[in-house]
């Protein structure tokens, strides 16, 4: 397995970042490895980050504004070849509709609830290493 992981955090809200970054701590489980984060704020920066390549996961703010982390999602699905997995994050349970249109492959809600959170960043880390073995 891979030393480390890259887990790209998009929100425009530096105390939502801080919230992920927090709670998967410097390794969200035993048998991934240890997670490095890229965080961004705007969606150039993101767009910027997936085409220079080297990113695991990418974590979506879905109520990041101005442009939120679903149409992100549903943007970087279309135009990034292999596009990581994305775990987007909601306002509300009744949003997971709108994450799985968005195409994301995990959701978790707002607050980040660190159990949750690290539970489903691991399963998605551990679903990249599979397919890239």
């Amino acid at each position: 397995m891979q030393a480390t992981a890259t887990v790209l955090v998009y929100s425009d809200n530096a105390g939502t970042r801080e919230q992920v970054r927090l709670a998967a701590g410097r390794r969200p489980a035993p048998d991934v490895p240890v997670v490095e984060f890229v965080e961004c704020a705007t969606l150039p920066a993101v767009l910027k980050e997936l085409e220079r390549g080297g990113i695991d996961v990418c974590v979506l703010d879905g109520e990041s504004s101005p442009v939120g982390g679903m149409g992100v999602c549903r943007q970087i699905k279309d135009e990034i070849f292999q596009c990581p997995p994305v775990l987007l994050l909601i306002g509300r349970p009744q949003d997971a509709w709108l994450a799985t249109w968005s195409r994301a492959e995990a959701a978790v809600t707002l607050p980040v609830e660190p159990v949750e959170f690290a539970s489903a960043l691991a399963s998605l880390l551990r679903r990249k290493h599979a397919l890239s073995v």
